[in-house]
């Protein structure tokens, strides 16, 4: 494996994590399954309980990827609410394989000089929108009005902050011609209620939310993309447990390509599944007519789309909130392409 030459990235998102102690995960920290022990692997599986990880929460509530394992492996899920406790567990050793987003997996990457973490499939794209009060109508009116983002440094952070900088809008971290207010999604919706803020930058199923409470997507994201593709969802594994149980990663790439297969065959019995699962994860299902309505904006596909990740690390550099870093060798899409082959399904050019 070729190794990579330090470099140090800047991204708040990562500082942030760095030392921090992953909380929620079921699993303990020295489990011998990446190392290769006697039996059956144990893998274990991160991914955040919402409509933008669709894939891994279909694949987990229908028992798609427990299928494709087999006796092989014995799967324990964990979930996450933010990408940099999903790489933190990574880290420690108490996660093999995780869905996550583009800028957590740029930091995985980088913080790790090269060494951590492998991209081996897609999961989904786009299912992201700039909402703002109705009376906005242009980019002009956002001047001196207050934007959320879900966190400093991160996907949406820097799409946004990319975004009016090509609109000729200055942004810092304290201020500029519009403030941006890092914060949980769950407290824009609030925030945006009470007139605290003036939109937000956010992934579905906020913005369908943020749009029923009365607000208006001035921007989806979508239509700032090539083919209106870019990647919000991919699936990622650590190179540790990739090379001492390359046949249990083959599986699990089979699993991701068929809960993709069932979420675009079946999408009424997907949405069905997913409000089931979070309401088992948060106690609350989440209302199938939310998730309906943002369907439309996802697309869900095993093409990682490499070429949106590099681009959002050249707007992240752009809007310095990141330092230049190579990708090479990020992205292993050997077993994706032997399971699409197998398939007679189209394959993905290796990055």
């Amino acid at each position: 494996m070729r190794r990579l030459p330090f470099r140090r990235l800047v991204s708040l998102a990562t500082l942030a994590v760095i030392g921090v102690a992953t909380a929620g995960t079921t699993a303990a920290c020295g489990d011998d399954s990446a190392a290769g022990g006697s039996g059956p692997a144990t893998l274990r599986l991160g991914y955040f309980p919402n409509i933008t990880h669709a894939p891994a929460v279909v694949g987990v509530e229908k028992g798609i990827f427990t299928e494709r394992l087999g006796t092989d492996a014995k799967l324990e899920t964990k979930t996450f609410n933010a990408g940099p406790a999903a790489i933190e567990a990574v880290f420690s050793g108490a996660l093999d394989a995780t869905y996550i987003g583009p800028n957590p997996t740029v930091n995985a990457f980088s913080k790790s000089q090269g060494e951590a973490v492998r991209v081996i499939s897609g999961a989904a794209s786009g299912g992201v929108a700039l909402v703002v009060k109705p009376e906005i109508t242009s980019v002009e009116q956002l001047r001196g009005k207050k934007i959320a983002t879900p966190q400093l440094g991160n996907t949406q952070d820097v799409a946004l902050r990319y975004w009016l900088r090509e609109k000729g809008l200055k942004t810092t971290k304290e201020g500029g011609d519009v403030t941006i207010v890092p914060q949980e999604n769950a407290q824009t919706v609030e925030t945006s209620g009470s007139g605290a803020i003036d939109g937000a930058w956010v992934p579905e199923p906020f913005v369908s939310r943020l749009v029923n409470a009365g607000g208006k997507v001035l921007v989806d994201e979508r239509d700032l993309w090539p083919d209106r593709k870019f990647v919000i969802t991919n699936l990622i594994v650590s190179t540790k447990f990739l090379k001492a149980h390359p046949d249990v990663v083959k599986k699990l790439v089979e699993g991701q390509v068929a809960a993709n297969e069932f979420v675009n065959t079946k999408p009424d019995e997907s949405q069905q599944a997913i409000s089931e699962h979070i309401g088992k994860i948060t106690g609350k299902p989440l209302d199938v007519k939310l998730i309906k309505q943002a369907w439309p904006t996802l697309e869900f596909t095993n093409d990682p789309i490499a070429s949106s990740l590099k681009t959002g690390l050249d707007h992240a550099v752009a809007v310095e909130l990141t330092q230049p870093v190579s990708l090479d060798g990020l992205y292993d899409l050997t077993y994706l392409n032997e399971v699409l082959k197998t398939q007679g399904k189209t394959e993905v050019a290796q990055p």
